[in-house]
């Protein structure tokens, strides 16, 4: 199936191409978290959307009521589906569907309920929290704005969530249950809760100091990732159906697996058999070998156990390929966005594809495998990019890949 559209919400940029310019540009987005008391915090870095206008895009009923991980996702489905041209009509409204996925959710709104609830009591508990708090709200809000009548739903499995969303959706069209599936992922979880939470099971890096040095994807001096947040949403559609439309196609998604590791709450497993076991899924899924792979946008964390992981992982899916294609971690940029993750580099890969412009993995100073090209620091230029393989691997084990090709 075909993506038509896409729009991103990121702490790059609040849409797709200030995200892309920012990357191929190499810029962080990475900074000192303001905002919130981050006082006796071990980590007090994150990547934040700063700026963002909710006035832009959601009328004050809706912006005052949604959390910040849902007014993203409309804000990137609104733009996907400006990008997409699409207007879904009576006709089209009940074979069109919305998957969001999130690892987190709505946690700053589930957050301030309980201290209102214990600072000021029951009666001051909004009657919209039930609603504002659940996983599924930023599906709802899109649905509801966009007039979606045909399925709506939420995808949580960790960092994979936005991987996931966008499997689910190209499931749902193989299987005839619509026609048009508008998916992405999203997360707002740079708060002091997750900071702390994260900080103490030593995943995040400590760079206080030098917040656009933090993330390290590939690095020998790698010492965690780092919490970032938005969203990013893209339109696929049947391809006789984007014909009839008259939509352009920007890519063809063309192959999707998943796996669990089954092995441990936080770290991947230490062969990468589950993280093996998406990518050879995506792969077989697709119709093709990792012989036919000619980029590789990494989940890239910039964790010690995750990295050297997934290059393993690499070497061992894609074989000699491998040393002889780009692979980068936009991570490095954007730090990591949780649900939102897989979504946002989809729609990197996708712009690969596009121009032929491969983003950098930044702050790649000594790479941990000489032999693969990690772009470090700079983009690069590389002609014939017809396919490239996106992974996203997750707490809990959760892996998914995608596989997309050039139109």
């Amino acid at each position: 199936m075909l993506v038509t559209g896409y729009g991103a919400v990121t702490p790059l940029g609040h849409s797709a191409d200030e995200t892309w310019t920012a990357m191929l540009a190499g810029r962080s987005g990475i900074d000192t978290v303001d905002g919130m008391d981050v006082t006796g915090l071990d980590v007090r870095i994150g990547g934040q959307v700063k700026g963002f206008t909710p006035g832009r895009y959601m009328p004050p009923t809706v912006s005052r009521r949604a959390d910040p991980y849902a007014r993203y996702a409309l804000a990137a489905a609104l733009e996907a589906c400006e990008h997409a041209r699409l207007v879904v009509d009576d006709r089209l409204a009940p074979r069109v569907a919305v998957i969001i996925g999130s690892g987190y959710g709505p946690v700053g709104s589930i957050y301030r309920a309980a201290n209102t609830l214990r600072d000021r009591g029951p009666r001051a508990i909004s009657p919209f929290t039930q609603v504002t708090t659940a996983m599924d709200s930023a599906a709802g809000e899109i649905s509801m704005r966009l007039g979606i009548q045909g399925p709506s739903r939420a995808q949580s499995t960790a960092c994979a969530s936005g991987a996931d969303a966008v499997g689910a959706g190209m499931r749902m069209i193989s299987h005839g249950e619509a026609d048009i599936v508008i998916v992405g992922g999203a997360d707002a979880c740079v708060t002091t809760v997750d900071l702390a939470g994260s900080g103490n099971a030593r995943a995040l890096s400590r760079r206080n100091d030098d917040p656009t040095a933090a993330c390290r994807p590939f690095d020998t001096h790698r010492d965690g990732f780092v919490m970032s947040e938005g969203a990013a949403v893209l339109v696929l559609e049947a391809a006789e159906v984007a014909d009839s439309r008259g939509a352009t196609p920007l890519a063809e998604l063309t192959g999707y697996g998943a796996s669990s590791d089954a092995h441990h709450w936080t770290a991947p497993h230490p062969e990468g058999r589950g993280a093996c076991l998406a990518v050879e899924a995506a792969l077989r899924d697709a119709g093709i070998s990792g012989a036919d792979v000619d980029y590789v946008n990494a989940h890239g964390t910039g964790t010690l156990l995750n990295d050297a992981t997934e290059t393993a992982v690499l070497h061992k899916v894609l074989g000699d390929r491998v040393t002889r294609i780009p692979v980068s971690s936009t991570k490095s940029m954007t730090g990591h966005m949780i649900g939102a993750a897989g979504a946002v580099e989809l729609v990197a890969s996708i712009q690969v594809l596009r121009t032929g412009d491969v983003p950098p993995t930044i702050n790649c100073d000594e790479p941990i495998d000489p032999d693969i090209n990690f772009v470090p620091h700079r983009a690069q230029h590389h002609d014939g990019l017809r396919t490239a393989l996106s992974n996203s691997f997750g707490f809990g084990g959760h892996n998914a890949a995608l596989v997309v090709r050039a139109v």
